[in-house]
């Protein structure tokens, strides 16, 4: 099939993917048969446009890159909102990359939900609807014949979801640890070369690693999220955040670093679950002196990392970038190459 994309947000992970699939067009379709036109865009502070025979998407990128809003696209229909470009246009695969309230999941949640509804696929790196409602959404996917892809929710474009559903596919998986935060691991980073916390903390903010308003990050709230979203996609179990013990790095001083130094461990911010023998599982976000030979130990700066605990090969770990406007742009077109895989089996 040929693709007809709608985008719900532009904002800088919607462009990232927009890069790729204009610089990776020939290859795309070449080696994967994959063919594209975007038919739509739906910004809440760009404006919309649609035209059912595909927009000039270098003429968009031009746009917004300018600083100017949709509206002074050539052509087209304007004015929808992000609901009416979902039900009203001919676009069948919603690229949903609005900013989410993690808490809620809105407005991602219910862009999502009325795209599957309305027999349309949807790959999203929104964490708030996944983290609230993973399993109702595969669900509902399925009920309505199409696919929901959220590989980018975890650890942008480091394969998470994939490399649990395709790679480790017949493996029993126990549990997982790892570092979910680049954030915080760039700043423990910082504090073991001699940076006191607060300095590490403004250095991270420098670089764009941390927002003005670090606490998601330090306070160990966006790890939590995807300890959620990992146990109950790959666990297979059903938590919330409230099921998730948490504590952050604010504590963490530079007398605790050279303590570890001398113990040769390091302190890593760790998101873990671990299904017991009972059937429950333990998930906890907390900060853990690891020994200097744990695959985790050395994964520094702005990285993230993931173990896996299966049953038939041990411990396999991934590690790679979890933030960045191509990487996680990234993320959305392994999403869309599944699709496009699953509809040619």
């Amino acid at each position: 099939m040929d693709f007809k994309i709608g985008f719900i947000g532009f904002g800088t992970v919607g462009q990232g993917l927009t890069e790729i699939l204009l610089e990776k067009k020939d290859m795309l379709a070449k080696k994967f048969d994959f063919h594209y036109s975007v038919v739509a865009i739906s910004d809440i502070m760009k404006g919309s446009v649609y035209d059912e025979n595909g927009l000039d998407m270098r003429k968009i990128l031009e746009l917004v890159k300018n600083g100017k809003k949709l509206d002074e696209y050539p052509s087209g229909v304007k004015g929808m909102d992000a609901l009416e470009t979902i039900k009203n246009t001919n676009a069948d695969t919603i690229v949903e990359v609005t900013f989410t309230n993690v808490k809620t999941g809105e407005p991602a949640l219910t862009h999502i939900k009325t795209a599957l509804q309305c027999g349309k696929h949807v790959v999203s790196t929104n964490k708030g609807p996944v983290v609230k409602q993973a399993i109702d959404l595969i669900k509902l996917a399925r009920e309505n014949n199409v696919y929901y892809g959220f590989e980018g929710v975890v650890l942008a474009g480091t394969p998470a979801i994939n490399l649990f559903e395709y790679c480790l596919a017949g493996n029993h998986i126990s549990g997982f640890k790892g570092i979910l935060n680049g954030t915080t691991n760039y700043i423990l980073t910082m504090m073991e070369e001699g940076m006191s916390y607060d300095e590490a903390l403004k250095k991270a903010q420098e670089l764009g690693y941390a927002e003005a308003d670090p606490t998601g990050d330090v306070e160990g709230l966006d790890a939590l999220g995807k300890v959620v979203i990992l146990t109950n996609v790959v666990l297979g179990k059903n938590i919330t955040w409230e099921d998730v013990e948490r504590k952050g790095i604010t504590d963490i001083t530079e007398e605790d670093i050279e303590e570890a130094k001398k113990e040769k461990k390091r302190w890593k911010l760790i998101g873990s679950s671990e299904i017991q023998k009972d059937g429950s599982v333990k998930a906890r976000v907390w900060p853990e002196k690891l020994q200097l030979n744990d695959p985790l130990a050395g994964v520094m700066g702005a990285t993230n990392a993931l173990t896996y605990y299966t049953d038939e090969l041990g411990p396999v770990t991934v590690i790679g970038p979890g933030a960045g406007r191509r990487e996680t742009g990234f993320a959305l077109l392994i999403d869309l190459l599944n699709i496009n895989r699953e509809l040619k089996n």
